[in-house]
């Protein structure tokens, strides 16, 4: 039996960071006035709202309307999920996890993302790997952070002579979503490869670390069939509203699909329209696109069978308020509201920016495409990265941090406030 090394956590303190205030999601099953749907390319909303892109939209505090079909805003009561937090934090994973939203899933090998998490944030294998979970045929260890950060000096002397892979990322939200390399599937029917633990050095607010590189036939799974862990803990299901994020960047893109985290199939297979739900980062390969044509790079949603930067004038082509994003470190946002958003139509809305500076951008805020299948949704709740919903496998991109949230879809001012405690980490300083 091979023996797991584990360098106990040095010093665990989150990044000290202002508290970061912020509001609670627009959705209600509990009742409450509805908001209005809107249309015309870049839309308008809220007053002292600011605009940035070309064909870009113009956002203030009460929502936004954008694109043909426009948005949906109520007000009112709302619903909130055990285990939330009331107290406002000043990472990521708090600022999600606030009242009535709960924190599912947060993924990193970059740093600590949800305050108070002490366990360890990825495993590495030196020698022997093979495709699929429990990848690690030769020796396991675990990487702890210390002051926050990814403990790179750990990796470095562990690894220093020969490759190490990286076999499982640890799940911070407390829910115990762990991925390990995908299992096969319906597009691809070989199991997923480990990213190479020293593929993707980063500095972040003066500290060394390692994010995770995908390349084609790489890829991360958990809660399916063929997984360790069958079912996840918590993930968003049918119909049932989430806000997600992650943060990457413009490099090491591969037009192929799918470079993804998020929500997908339990079966990895393709269900049909509407059974997975992920934030993508890319050209779109055959699908969607935004303005101004290939190759973007964009933030979209991955939603089975197509790849949205938004719905336009009855099509997902050149979506005239998502404008590409061509920075190192992208902050990359998709909520999935619900289907009596918008008269009915449904509501799904993409946010990003530069990781390192300003507030997000809204690309894209409106009704669901109108195909069967979207209207309503329904996600199955595994959850993926680097890879598609049936384990297609022929992208590629970088990827540093990632969280997903249930209840009631967040609003704007705390996507902004997402924003500012992704902007505080200082990637890349």
């Amino acid at each position: 039996m091979k023996k797991i090394q584990s360098i106990l956590l040095a010093s665990v303190a989150a990044v000290s960071l202002a508290t970061v205030p912020v509001a609670c999601g627009n959705y209600s099953t509990s009742g409450g006035s509805g908001g209005a749907s809107g249309s015309g390319s870049g839309g308008s909303s809220g007053s002292g709202g600011s605009t940035s892109g070309s064909g870009g939209s113009t956002s203030g505090s009460g929502g936004s309307t954008s694109g043909s079909g426009g948005s949906t805003s109520g007000s009112g009561g709302s619903t909130s999920v055990s285990g939330c937090s009331n107290t406002a934090g000043a990472l990521p994973g708090d600022i999600l996890n606030q009242c009535p939203n709960k924190v599912v899933s947060a993924h990193s090998t970059v740093r600590v993302i949800v305050t108070g998490y002490t366990g360890p944030l990825y495993q590495v294998c030196l020698g022997t790997v093979s495709a699929g979970p429990s990848s690690c045929k030769g020796t396991p260890q675990d990487i702890q952070s210390k002051d926050g950060y990814a403990d790179a000096a750990t990796q470095d002397t562990f690894c220093a002579d020969g490759s190490c892979y990286i076999t499982k990322i640890y799940d911070q939200s407390g829910q115990g979503n762990d991925l390990e390399p995908s299992p096969k599937g319906g597009n691809k029917p070989t199991p997923g490869n480990p990213a190479k633990a020293a593929a993707l050095p980063i500095t972040i607010n003066g500290q060394s670390a390692y994010g995770i590189l995908i390349r084609a036939g790489i890829g991360y799974r958990t809660g399916c069939t063929g997984c360790n862990i069958k079912t996840t803990n918590g993930m968003a299901k049918g119909d049932e509203p989430q806000s997600m994020y992650m943060v990457t960047g413009q490099k090491d893109l591969v037009d192929g699909c799918c470079f993804d985290y998020g929500n997908a199939e339990t079966s990895s297979n393709d269900d049909g329209n509407g059974t997975m739900e992920a934030v993508y980062f890319g050209a779109g390969v055959v699908w969607g696109t935004g303005y101004g044509g290939k190759p973007g790079p964009w933030v979209m949603a991955d939603l089975e069978n197509g790849l949205y930067a938004g719905w336009e004038n009855g099509q997902d082509k050149n979506i005239s308020t998502n404008t590409p994003l061509k920075f190192d470190f992208v902050t990359g946002v998709v909520l999935g509201d619900t289907r009596d958003k918008n008269g009915g139509k449904g509501r799904f809305a993409v946010y990003g920016s530069d990781a390192t500076s300003g507030t997000l951008t809204t690309l894209y805020d409106g009704i669901r495409p109108e195909k069967p299948g979207y209207v309503p949704m329904q996600k199955q709740g595994s959850l993926i990265l680097g890879t598609g919903g049936d384990n297609s496998n022929s992208d590629g991109g970088r990827f540093y941090e990632g969280a997903v949230a249930i209840g009631p879809v967040v609003s704007k001012d705390t996507v902004d406030a997402l924003q500012a405690a992704i902007v505080a980490a200082k990637y890349g300083q």
